[in-house]
């Protein structure tokens, strides 16, 4: 991944998606040769010279202070995920050389973590890394998503884009796979030398169409809570409500819980999902070690 082709690309995408009536500004002449704003209108919003934007839009964010920064995002109407990711390219552009390295995660799952995901026996409850893998679960996690944990290392974002099963797994699989495209584009913002996360980008976007689309689009979003459909084998459809709570002790590691409205259709199958899980429950096995870097 190219630091100056992906600082170009990203702004050069959130500008085109601004019309001159969203940012408020009069649309002079009937035959504009941009979808969205001219650069010259990004630098009167921003408050910074044309020539100074120009630089900046051509990948070179070396510099750019924090405040210019904020005034691009505001001029861009960038949301808290894109504003992060802005910062992030700018962060990359700014360190030296010697601290251009992927940053430091943890190496396996701590026992308590564990303990954690066990003591949860009402709902699914899992842990992946930033490379989209599974490295741990609770039982109902498992059987919740048993076609992931049929392939022998679980990873959500080779599933859902090289897996033909996905699309009947996944109810909402176009708008998820949107989702974990934008989720991804955000890890790699912010880890942009991470070997580990750049050869999965690689193997996506050369075995997935659909990826290389999504992938192209520069769309960044954070994937914290909402709603998840899906069409389990066992129990036909659930509609479930996700969070996602990053573990600050141990970088790199999210927490996912999924839990269904009291009374409704999807509670019961998740009551019916836990029976079949205790009675298919895999041998015992201590906590797997996440991949070294």
């Amino acid at each position: 991944m190219d630091h100056r082709s992906e600082v170009r690309e990203f702004l050069a995408s959130r500008r085109d998606r601004i019309t001159p009536d969203q940012a408020g500004l009069p649309a002079y002449g009937g035959n504009r040769r941009v979808p969205g704003l001219r650069r010259e209108e990004v630098a009167m919003l921003a408050g910074v010279s044309v020539d100074y934007y120009t630089r900046l839009e051509r990948g070179d964010l070396s510099g750019a202070s924090d405040s210019v920064l904020d005034s691009l995002a505001r001029a861009l109407q960038l949301d808290d995920a894109e504003t992060a990711h802005l910062f992030d390219l700018a962060r990359t552009a700014n360190a030296s050389p010697t601290a251009r390295k992927p940053r430091k995660r943890v190496d396996a799952i701590r026992p308590s973590i564990q303990r954690l995901l066990d003591a949860i026996t009402d709902a699914p409850a899992l842990v992946r890394n930033n490379y989209f893998d599974y490295v741990a679960t609770n039982p109902l996690g498992r059987a919740l998503y048993a076609p992931i944990f049929d392939e022998p290392l679980p990873n959500s974002a080779k599933f859902a884009f090289l897996n033909p099963a996905a699309p009947d797994f996944y109810v909402d699989w176009e708008k998820n796979t949107q989702e974990l495209v934008a989720t991804l584009r955000g890890e790699a913002g912010r880890n942009p030398y991470d070997k580990r996360l750049t050869d999965l980008v690689g193997e996506l976007s050369t075995r997935s169409e659909r990826f290389r689309t999504l992938w192209a689009a520069h769309n960044v979003r954070y994937h914290r809570s909402g709603i998840k459909r899906l069409h389990h084998p066992v129990v036909g459809d659930l509609e479930l409500t996700y969070e996602a709570f990053e573990l600050p002790a141990d970088p790199g590691l999210t927490l996912q819980t999924y839990t269904a409205e009291p009374g409704s259709p999807s509670a019961d199958a998740l009551r019916v999902l836990g029976s079949w899980a205790a009675s298919h429950a895999p041998p015992a096995a201590a906590p797997r070690n996440m991949p070294a870097d």
